[in-house]
């Protein structure tokens, strides 16, 4: 463990995650782990600072955590999944005296909030409101295609159906047909309707300190909810100065002096720029394990300097490797979700295996014999990595997993 010093920031972190946890013990700043209760037996048996904390819900006692770790002397919250980036602007809110970012956190959460603030920043966004019921989005459908001009008998442009408030792909349904929207459980509503973006979609991590960009790195995704590598390769890194802008614009919209954002976006041939959405917190999909293989600098501690008040100019410049040109190679990663309806055990394709980039899997033997069908964008059952010299060679490898077995 490294020594601590006590004259950078005291980081509590808000959620459980191993690999946050190991890159904590290898820093120097002092923290200290807000998670529920299963997690304590493991942070007590292995020394983890710890206090046990129910996110489920905010409720009247949601300030006793706050008061608490003032009272500790914490310095900042950090979210790492999606249920915990209110309580962060909450609880920092109150560490930090300013109760904007509270407010703030909203517009990260609630998705329509944020499509609302974006607007107004004047940052381009589809067209996207919210339906309560089946009937909103059989309109919603309908105005969309009648928009478009689109004659009876034409083929529907999709709608894209989301979670107000879920992280990523959880809860995302594509919506071509009325006879579509019957198969959408009632307890799903109520949902943000967006128009579907033509383009090539892409996302970014962006951490920011004193209201600058220190570190912008750019992931392509070869097919959204399956694979992504990082860098991206030339032809979308083409529009990193374009990106930039944009993020700097998304910065300013949204008020942000500290921390981290995931935002996603769609770019046209012509180089128009479309915001899908913004998370506050780190990314789904491995992408900072990624980051890690790709550059060699670990995300979770640069997630800490970019949200401690206390850390200096020189600390941060320092930190960061330059973008693409300092990457040792290219790291990308496939989730794996079996293409069969009934499986009996995990055999990782040949062609997946003898591959000069594959380096390893977090696949395990299937714990039943029926795959449930993919509602929307289903959680994979694992993921495999890759890492290499070619940007392009990654991208069509990742592609190429789609069509293999690895549940047979």
């Amino acid at each position: 463990m490294v020594e601590k010093n006590p004259d950078k920031g005291y980081i509590a972190i808000l959620g459980w995650s191993l690999n946050c946890i190991e890159a904590l013990e290898k820093f120097d700043r002092r923290y200290i782990v807000v998670a529920p209760h299963w997690a304590e037996e493991y942070a007590t048996e292995h020394n983890v600072p710890f206090i046990k904390w129910d996110f489920e819900r905010l409720n009247d006692r949601s300030m006793e955590i706050a008061e608490t770790l003032k009272e500790k002397g914490v310095d900042v919250a950090i979210p790492l999944f999606e249920e915990t980036v209110e309580w962060a602007g909450a609880i920092n809110s109150v560490l930090m005296d300013n109760p904007r970012l509270y407010g703030q956190s909203i517009l990260f959460r609630d998705k329509a909030l944020m499509k609302r603030r974006a607007q107004l920043g004047g940052i381009r966004v589809g067209i996207f409101e919210e339906a309560h019921d089946r009937s909103d989005v059989i309109r919603f459908l309908k105005r969309v295609n009648q928009t478009l001009l689109k004659l009876d008998g034409d083929p529907n442009d999709p709608i894209h159906l989301k979670a107000f408030d879920k992280a990523g792909c959880l809860g995302h349904r594509v919506i071509r047909t009325p006879d579509e929207v019957d198969l959408i459980p009632e307890e799903e509503f109520p949902v943000l309707m967006e128009s579907h973006l033509d383009g090539w979609e892409f996302a970014v991590e962006a951490w920011i300190h004193d209201g600058k960009i220190r570190f912008l790195n750019i992931s392509e995704y070869v097919t959204l909810g399956y694979s992504v590598f990082v860098p991206a390769t030339p032809e979308l890194e083409s529009w990193r100065a374009l990106i930039t802008k944009e993020i700097e614009k998304l910065i300013k919209t949204f008020d942000i002096q500290f921390g981290f954002i995931h935002p996603e976006y769609f770019v046209t041939s012509d180089g128009t720029m479309y915001f899908g959405e913004v998370a506050y917190r780190p990314p789904g999909f491995k992408v900072f394990e990624l980051l890690e293989r790709a550059y060699g600098f670990n995300a979770y501690q640069a997630l800490v300097l970019a949200f401690d008040p206390k850390t200096t100019e020189e600390e941060i410049t320092a930190f960061f490797p330059r973008e693409v040109v300092d990457a040792k190679g290219c790291a990308g990663c496939f989730g794996v979700y079996p293409r069969r309806r009934v499986v009996s055990h995990l055999e990782i394709p040949e062609a997946t295996e003898d591959h000069p980039y594959f380096e390893s899997h977090e696949l395990t033997a299937p714990l039943e014999e029926t795959v449930t069908k993919r509602t929307a964008f289903g959680t994979h059952w694992g993921v495999v990595y890759f890492f290499g010299d070619n940007p392009h060679t990654m991208r069509d490898l990742l592609k190429a997993q789609e069509d293999l077995d690895f549940y047979v």
